[in-house]
């Protein structure tokens, strides 16, 4: 991906030529007159415009689950994981008005529209035109998808604008299911256009990604509506059904093509080493990801391996622990299986394996560094500088890369690759898609969620063997629903995904409103600690670790405001300067 991160200084040059424009107002920039008439010469011209998306767009990660992957507030935004420094402060309904926001920025959608408009003058064959086409049209996709999980309704704006051009600039605010239609459209034409995997260079999007990303962005709106209907949030005379039935169908299709698979099937602590690798180039799962390189650019990399050996300054919560089935695939409620939660070792015991490759234990396998003699994780990191410690006992495993050649260039540097898309999604995808529809099938499930059991060791979900659990979050639906739900849950833990999930299901209400996280029972690690440094974690009325628990603001749990917090404000600038982005999203 050389070519992708250390773009030619020429490009630059020329690209700041139209986004440097401080006014954001769809934008301006680039004025009618650009002088570009040694651009568009050729193919390779328009692969080295495309890189920039690449290099701009793509989110970077200071941390394995503290962007996610795909650049969001990620888990410590959900019920999975909390911070060591504070609480969420968004959905805590905190947040207020801004004068400006940096999420309201079009100049990159301006970007892309330019090259969409003057592609075609490059005089070359449609073969090798083609390729970048689809991946600017599958980069407008994922600008808009951002744009539409935060706002709702945005101007939808598919031509590159001139100074002229005041209506559209000062354009009204489309329905959020108009804007649905129009990525999945650019998206159906980014499919047409891009090479499969095959004959796709590799780290470039190829026509899978964008099967995938289709299905990702499809199953989101699709849910959305289905859930937020009849509310401020809907869209009026909109169920979903339509973005569902087109989740499963591309998914089913990227499924049937049998271009991907899962990796590390069959092996010991498996799941954990997908996450830790530093190239991905010869995964049959990893579809789309960043890599960072030591020799090309040893100061741009990531942190993660330093700081999540020593707790990374989160932690993953009890209520995500205690979501991860017995290993007779039944969850823990009335469970003979389940031994309790007094140690780690405890929690772990007779449950999927996927939690113990993804916390933390004193088992003798958890390598924090691979070196003579390796260090091995004993006990959480309680101690040191807070942006360091755990917050809730239950320290993260998962993204750990041991490798010490990590530690040997730059200071809290690390090089593990950044994954955007894995195929593992598309199976869940296709899974809830159908469950929402009402028409999975055991067949289904054998397709898609038994390949990721298989993977661990972990019993098939069977529709006619589904116990009901008293403990599932969402009691009103049925238990094949709750049981999808919580399989994405458990295989997609900490990766980004969890926020989008809460939000799209119009289930704030059930899982954050009121909630106080929790970690796990603090006694275990008496005498293991100064009793100081215990007691800087009080401890619920059972014991168990409540972080926030003195913080006022939180003395009653997360204060989600139902009627507003599930999207952004439009920023007052923008709203002064274009009236007809008005109204305001709800309760703002």
């Amino acid at each position: 991906m050389k070519n992708i991160n250390h773009v030619a200084g020429i490009f630059i040059c020329f690209i700041l030529l139209f986004t440097g424009c401080k006014k954001e107002i769809l934008d301006l920039t680039p004025q009618d007159k650009i002088t570009d008439a040694q651009f568009w010469k050729s193919s390779s011209d328009l692969q080295l415009y495309v890189n920039g998306f690449y290099s701009r767009m793509l989110p970077t990660y200071n941390g394995f689950s503290t962007l996610g992957i795909y650049g969001l507030d990620a888990d410590q935004g959900s019920d999975n994981m909390i911070l060591t420094s504070e609480y969420n402060r968004a959905i805590n309904g905190e947040r207020t008005v801004p004068a400006t926001d940096g999420g309201w920025s079009w100049s990159e959608l301006r970007n892309i529209n330019y090259f969409l408009a003057n592609y075609n003058r490059v005089q070359a064959a449609p073969a090798a035109v083609n390729p970048f086409v689809g991946e600017a049209l599958f980069f407008r996709a994922w600008f808009y998808f951002e744009k539409m999980k935060a706002y709702g309704d945005v101007p939808w704006i598919n031509i590159p604008l001139s100074v002229a051009d005041q209506d559209l600039i000062y354009g009204a605010r489309l329905k959020r299911n108009i804007i649905a239609d129009s990525i999945l459209n650019d998206l159906d034409r980014a499919i047409a256009l891009l090479p499969t995997k095959a004959l796709a260079q590799g780290q470039r999007v190829n026509k899978e990604i964008a099967m995938a990303f289709q299905s990702r962005i499809a199953l989101y709106e699709g849910t959305w509506e289905k859930y937020h209907a009849g509310t401020v949030f809907g869209v009026n005379g909109s169920d979903g059904k339509k973005y569902l039935e087109k989740a499963a169908a591309v998914s089913e299709a990227l499924i049937n093509s049998n271009v991907y698979q899962l990796d590390n099937t069959g092996v010991d602590f498996g799941y954990w080493k997908l996450f830790n690798q530093t190239d991905y180039s010869a995964s049959k799962e990893i579809m789309f990801w960043r890599k960072y390189s030591i020799t090309d650019n040893p100061a741009f990399g990531n942190n993660w391996v330093i700081t999540i050996k020593r707790g990374g300054g989160r932690g993953i919560t009890k209520n995500l622990v205690d979501a991860y089935l017995c290993t007779d695939g039944q969850p823990i409620s009335g469970n003979n299986l389940y031994g309790g939660d007094n140690s780690l070792l405890q929690v772990v015991a007779n449950r999927d394996p996927r939690l113990n490759q993804t916390i933390c234990t004193p088992d003798g396998k958890h390598t924090l560094l691979q070196s003579l003699p390796a260090e091995i994780f004993t006990l959480p990191g309680f101690t040191g500088a807070i942006s360091d410690k755990t917050a809730t006992g239950y320290q993260s495993y998962k993204g750990l890369n041991p490798d010490p050649v990590m530690q040997q260039n730059i200071s809290n540097i690390g090089y593990t690759g950044l994954i955007y898309f894995r195929y593992a999604e598309v199976l869940l995808n296709f899974a809830e898609a159908k469950a929402e529809l009402g028409t999975l099938t055991q067949a289904d499930i054998d397709k898609s969620i038994k390949k990721l059991r298989d993977r661990v060791g972990m019993p098939n979900l069977t529709i006619t063997a589904i116990r009901n659990d008293p403990n599932w979050g969402f009691p009103e639906l049925s238990g094949l629903i709750n049981e999808v739900r919580r399989e994405r849950r458990v295989e997609l833990a900490v990766e980004g995904f969890r926020k989008d999930d809460i939000f799209r299901w119009a289930s704030a209400n059930k899982l954050l409103l009121g909630w106080k996280p929790k970690g796990a029972k603090r006694d275990q690690w008496n005498g293991a600690f100064p009793a100081a440094v215990l007691n800087a974690y009080p401890v619920d009325a059972n014991g168990y670790i409540e972080l926030y628990q003195n913080i006022g603001a939180m003395s009653s749990g997360y204060k989600f405001n139902l009627n507003r917090d599930y999207l952004s404000p439009v920023p007052q600038n923008e709203l002064t300067l274009n009236p007809k982005l008005l109204p305001q999203n709800p309760g703002w």
